[in-house]
């Protein structure tokens, strides 16, 4: 018998990983952000009660974006008066797209990650300085011991190697 608290660890676990994206995917086929965190609440609700049926090992993301499409079809058909509402073609077109740029974005995510993780120390400090902690470069720069000037170049040399590392990866993945 499967232990219940290892279900809702996964449950949770994956839920958290795909929450952004689903957000995403309801902001494009909604029309206001209380429409989005409606319809996202009773989608995580039938992900928990059709968690069941999910197979591990597969896209969690990708099967709670079909479950949300149908969450959306379902709020617009009981909201279908509004004038405001698109058709269900438009939601279906819409939704395929952002299901699609969404895992291309979380392959990218990934590569980045991976090259991140090839930079030195220094690279690394400079562009969690930047991009993480939202500094400003006069702050990166004495983070890293570096001149304003020196921290402009240095960060444009790492923006070029990272995505040319990106490039790199995606690459491998799709091979």
């Amino acid at each position: 018998m499967e232990n219940p608290d290892k279900k809702y660890e996964d449950f949770v676990r994956l839920f958290l990983q795909a929450e952004p994206g689903l957000r995403g995917l309801l902001r494009v086929l909604l029309p206001s952000v209380t429409d989005v965190d409606e319809v996202l609440q009773e989608t995580s609700l039938v992900l928990w009660k059709k968690f069941d049926r999910f197979e591990m090992g597969t896209s969690f993301s990708a099967w709670a974006s079909v479950i949300a499409r149908f969450e959306v079809l379902k709020y617009r058909r009981e909201r279908a008066r509004d004038r405001h509402v698109f058709s269900d073609e438009v939601v279906e077109l819409l939704g395929a797209q952002v299901v699609e740029s969404g895992e291309a974005l979380a392959r990218e995510r990934r590569a980045l990650q991976t090259c991140l993780t090839k930079l030195r120390d220094t690279e690394r400090a400079l562009v969690t300085a930047v991009y993480t902690r939202g500094a400003a470069m006069k702050e990166a720069a004495e983070v890293t011991g570096r001149s304003v000037a020196a921290a402009y170049k240095a960060l444009s040399r790492i923006r070029m190697a990272l995505l040319q590392c990106i490039e790199r990866e995606m690459r491998k993945e799709v091979a």
